[in-house]
């Protein structure tokens, strides 16, 4: 995969050919994040309407609204940040027949390996890569699995998949667990 556009708070760079991102980054780190280096320049709102195949908005929220959902060209948009679709564009985008990987499951990882080192300092462990990658993994392809299924078993968008699953979860364990309230006279 190659990526061809990305952007800041300054504005993004697009290069059909594809982006070499550590000079990017150098770049960036040389010029105070305005100067990537290489490139067309693009403003972000260009950036998100460009005709590619996935679109990963990584930082802000709201950042795909109904005003310039029917503009998105990406067939696949993974939300890397938190609640960067509004509730009208993901609509507008599955009308679309784009598919939208949900930031609760998209951006789990992070999550995940926060509570790996949680884990690791309660039990006075020091896990390697190769042990939080395989672990990372292990959860990552359980949670796409489980929503996934939802998503095609009751026939509805992944986001609400999401949400069903969280909600099952929360109902199970509180059906195993019970609820202190209902014990107390």
């Amino acid at each position: 995969m190659k990526v061809v556009a990305a952007s800041n708070k300054h504005g993004g760079v697009y290069d059909p050919n594809g982006l070499n991102i550590y000079e990017c980054r150098k770049s960036l780190l040389e010029s105070d994040d305005r100067d990537w280096g290489q490139g067309a320049a693009i403003t972000n709102q260009e950036l998100l309407e460009l005709d590619v195949d996935i679109l990963a908005p990584a930082a802000l929220e709201n950042v795909l609204t109904a005003e310039n959902a029917s503009n998105v060209k990406a067939r696949m948009i993974f939300e890397l940040a938190n609640g960067p679709t509004t509730n009208e564009a993901d609509e507008i985008l599955r009308d679309k027949g784009v598919i939208l990987v949900p930031d609760i499951l998209a951006n789990a990882g992070g999550v995940c390996v926060s509570y790996f080192e949680w884990l690791q300092n309660r039990h006075a462990e020091e896990w390697d890569d190769v042990t939080v990658n395989n672990r990372l993994r292990t959860k990552m392809k359980y949670a796409t699995e489980k929503v996934m299924a939802r998503h095609l078993k009751l026939n509805i968008p992944m986001r609400t998949a999401t949400y069903v699953l969280a909600l099952k979860r929360i109902a199970d364990a509180t059906e195993c667990l019970g609820n202190k309230y209902y014990f107390q006279t």
